[in-house]
C-alpha cells in the first residue's frame, strides 16, 4: 500500500482529498493559483505539502528527498509534449518498488476538437503507453481500459457532432447516473475498450 505520494498536477485537490490517511502527500502543479488553493484547502493537514513545479524541469529530481513510493498522474501526460522525459523523471525520483499510477485518454481515433482545445498532444493506445513506460525503465503491472460508455460519447462528440467543447449537462448526467453503475461493472469485468487507459507501473 502506498504511503508517501506525489500528486503530479494536483489541481484544486479533489483527488488529493482522498489520500488523507497517507503518511505524506506532496502536490505539485505549474499553475500558481491551483497550488495556492490546494495549500489553503489542506492547511490543517500537516502531512500535506504543495508547491509550483514543472515535472519537465531538472528540479523535479530533488523530490527524491521526500522518499516517495508512489506518483499519481491523472489525465496529465497527454498535455506534455515530451512525455517520455516526464516518465523518466518519475522513474528517477522513485525507489526500487516505487509505482506510478496513470490515467490517460485512449484511442487516437477519438482525437477531435475537444482534445485540441484541452491542450492534448495525443491520445494513447496500450502499445504506445507500454512502450513508453518500458523505455523509461518501468515494468507495466496493470494496463486496462476504463469508461466504456465514455468511449462512445467521446466518439459521437468528436466525429458525429463535431463539438468543440464538452457539454456540462452531459458531464453532470454521466457522473450522476452512469459512473456508479459502470464503475461497479468494470471492476468485475474489464472492458475491451474505453475512453481512458489506467496503467500501474513499477520501478524494478
Amino acid at each position: 500500500e502506498f504511503r508517501r505520494v506525489l500528486f503530479r498536477s494536483c489541481g484544486m485537490g479533489n483527488f488529493s482529498d482522498h489520500l488523507h490517511d497517507r503518511e505524506l502527500v506532496v502536490g505539485i502543479d505549474v499553475d500558481e493559483n491551483c497550488v495556492a488553493r490546494w495549500k489553503e484547502r489542506f492547511q490543517n493537514r500537516q502531512h500535506y505539502t504543495g508547491f509550483v513545479l514543472n515535472a519537465e524541469s531538472p528540479e523535479f529530481i530533488e523530490l527524491k528527498k521526500y522518499q516517495l513510493d508512489t506518483v499519481v498522474c491523472l489525465n496529465v501526460l497527454e498535455h506534455i509534449e515530451d512525455h517520455g522525459l516526464v516518465l523518466k523523471q518519475m522513474w528517477e525520483v522513485l525507489p526500487k518498488g516505487g509505482r506510478v499510477v496513470l490515467i490517460v485518454p485512449a484511442f487516437e481515433a477519438l482525437y477531435g476538437e475537444i482534445d485540441r482545445r484541452l491542450g492534448h498532444h495525443r491520445r494513447y493506445t496500450k502499445r504506445l503507453l507500454s512502450t513508453l513506460s518500458r523505455t523509461a525503465g518501468f515494468q507495466v503491472r496493470r494496463l486496462r481500459y476504463m469508461n466504456v460508455t465514455g468511449f462512445f460519447g467521446w466518439w459521437a462528440n468528436a466525429k458525429i457532432f463535431k463539438r468543440a467543447e464538452q457539454s456540462e449537462n452531459q458531464i453532470a448526467f454521466f457522473d450522476s447516473y452512469i459512473v456508479p453503475i459502470q464503475s461497479a461493472l468494470e471492476r468485475l469485468i474489464p472492458p475491451p475498450l474505453g475512453q481512458s487507459i489506467l496503467a500501474i507501473l513499477e520501478k524494478t
